[in-house]
């Protein structure tokens, strides 16, 4: 990970090649704002066999692809409603990953809660 002024290149680390679990699966397409755009990430994704939807800088950005973002940064907001991960006072990544995991369970359970009333 980087700071927020980052450049995105040294947030893509490479895979793990031989990490213990279940096989991954992978994606049909990668959604990538301008920030992502260069031939290195674009070849490096087609190599992999995924589709790479980034909007090129300098031109207009991708139609549609609004909606799905809406859902990226609503999810973004609703975790940093909860202070702990806002501030992120963990050094450890394990315990940040758990707090994570455990907003996203209390999310997910007040939206069903509220449906269902």
């Amino acid at each position: 990970m980087t700071t927020a002024g980052g450049k995105p290149e040294t947030w893509c680390p490479a895979p793990a090649a031989h990490c213990p679990g279940r096989p991954r699966r992978r994606p049909e397409a990668l959604l990538g704002d301008k920030g992502y755009d260069s031939n290195a990430h674009r070849d490096e994704l087609r190599r992999r066999r995924i589709l790479p939807v980034i909007s090129r800088k300098g031109s207009p950005n991708i139609k549609g692809i609004g909606k799905l973002r809406y859902v990226v940064e609503q999810t973004f907001a609703l975790l940093h409603h909860f202070k702990r991960l806002a501030v992120r006072w963990e050094r450890r990544t394990e315990l940040h990953d758990a707090f994570i995991s455990l907003a996203c369970s209390l999310i997910c359970w007040r939206r069903l809660k509220k449906t269902r009333s």
